[in-house]
């Protein structure tokens, strides 16, 4: 089901991408999946890199919160067979690496809510926090961690 609009999206859901430091992709505690905070990455390298409102734009970042969410899913699916296993996406964090004075960052997550409606449905509505930030790692203009039900 959920694997199909994938499909429809023409979305492919990558391997996850390895861990930059001593954390794991994600972890399950009972129908909860975790996942550790996931960057714009594909094939290993960062799409998108700079701080929001001076280097990058919105929509650029909005973007790379795509490719966030992307992986969130790539780092749940590590722990199950298929996205169509996923009950309810429940809260998404985002973090944008944010210039002095910007204060969109409600916009930036919603390049990653809106793409989880799209698969979900209503099952892909959430809590959410979306958070300003000096610096995120790689020189990332987002990073997003998500908790699923299962």
């Amino acid at each position: 089901m959920f694997e199909q609009k994938l499909t429809e999206l023409g979305i492919n859901i990558p391997e996850a991408p390895k861990p930059l430091a001593s954390y794991i992709p994600a972890v399950r505690s009972g129908n909860l999946i975790f996942t550790s905070g996931q960057l714009p990455l594909k094939d290993g390298k960062l799409q998108y890199i700079g701080i929001v409102g001076a280097e990058i734009s919105e929509e650029a970042a909005m973007k790379a919160a795509e490719i966030c969410a992307i992986n969130c899913l790539s780092a749940a699916k590590t722990l199950i067979n298929s996205i169509d296993q996923i009950k309810q996406v429940i809260k998404v964090t985002v973090f944008v690496a944010s210039a002095s004075g910007f204060n969109a960052q409600p916009k930036i997550a919603n390049g990653a809510s809106d793409l989880m409606v799209k698969i979900f449905g209503d099952l892909g509505k959430h809590s959410r926090s979306a958070v300003g930030v000096a610096e995120l790692p790689l020189n990332s203009p987002v990073e997003i961690e998500m908790i699923f039900e299962v």
